[in-house]
């Protein structure tokens, strides 16, 4: 069927104020949506006609995004108009968890809201799971939106204290030789989990609850002999341990308390021939009631939209590298 012998939706908007920004400068957002979903967009006064195979896909992002412009509005703003990565998230929404907008997770700093359907199963893991394992390539979130739950439980009342670690696998042996004490020698490779708390808590509230021990972060080496009650405790990472060294960190977990261990099984670090703690435990552990697993896709990339591209392009040319994200060896 041609495009002009298409069905067309007409979109009717009641706002006519919003429709700059909807649509976005120079038409931006408007030509997005209409390459992501083969579509032809017409604007007449309030009214949208959209054309194409995937119409209904299109008008669900623009009415979401639509929504989103009016409940800034009522909360005084809505002149900024929408971010790049708020109109990708309402096109990877378009189809999946009806109409509404998923909600945030509640911070100090600001909401923080998932992006892509994969994430929202994510969130709803993290809060009804005691232990839950993020896979997945870099930029889906894995970490960041565990670290935002963990705050949300810290600001509720829910955990005591945050813990968060890494294997510091790169320094190896050679930490020692590395200026500064301890804590100066160990930063570096734990400063993504340093950001992502300041991008969720006020800095000196961040300062205050380190010193306080409410937050710690530190390498995986200090977890051992431990047991950790009412704590929400974070792995990232995780692809970096050694079998060893997982089933050490998660026998640490104590009453009242909430793990989540992230990691991305194509980019081991370890020596050549190492199994990796985190295939082991994905192994091991599947199917134990109490954990689950949540398996992320390039399609879940939520960075600058060639951070996508170039994780697709190493997967076309490497197929062994999608193999290695699960442990089974088929693809996510």
């Amino acid at each position: 069927m041609r495009r002009e012998e298409q069905p067309v939706l007409h979109v009717n908007f009641e706002d006519n104020s919003l429709l700059p920004l909807l649509f976005g400068q120079h038409d931006r957002n408007l030509a997005r949506i209409e390459q992501s979903f083969d579509v032809k967009v017409a604007s007449r006064g309030n009214v949208l006609a959209i054309t194409g195979p995937r119409a209904d896909a299109a008008k669900q992002t623009f009415e979401r995004l639509y929504d989103r412009l009016v409940a800034d509005k009522r909360k005084g703003g809505g002149t900024s108009g929408l971010a790049q990565a708020d109109v990708e998230a309402a096109i990877r929404f378009a189809g999946s968890r009806g109409d509404s907008q998923p909600p945030g997770i509640v911070t100090w700093r600001r909401p923080v809201e998932a992006r892509s359907p994969r994430q929202a199963a994510y969130i709803d893991a993290l809060e009804a799971y005691e232990l839950v394992f993020g896979l997945g390539p870099a930029g889906t979130g894995k970490t960041y939106l565990a670290v935002a739950i963990a705050v949300a439980a810290l600001k509720a009342g829910k955990v005591d204290r945050i813990i968060l670690s890494r294997p510091a696998v790169e320094a190896g042996e050679r930490l020692g030789f590395l200026p500064g004490d301890m804590k100066e020698k160990i930063d570096p490779y734990l400063r993504p989990l340093y950001d992502a708390l300041y991008d969720m808590m006020p800095g000196d509230q961040v300062d205050r609850r380190l010193q306080a021990g409410e937050i710690e972060i530190a390498p995986l080496a200090f977890m051992r002999g431990r047991t950790l009650a009412n704590s929400f405790i974070i792995l990232d990472e995780a692809q970096n341990t050694t079998p060893t060294q997982m089933k050490m960190f998660l026998t640490r977990l104590g009453e009242n308390s909430r793990m989540a261990v992230t990691g991305d099984p194509s980019q081991v670090d370890l020596p050549l021939g190492a199994k990796s703690g985190l295939a082991d435990a994905t192994e091991t552990l599947r199917g134990v009631n109490g954990v689950t697993m949540v398996e992320f896709t390039d399609a879940d990339v939520v960075r600058h939209p060639l951070v996508t591209r170039i994780v697709r392009a190493y997967n076309a040319r490497d197929p062994r590298l999608i193999a290695a994200a699960k442990p089974d060896g088929s693809s996510l």
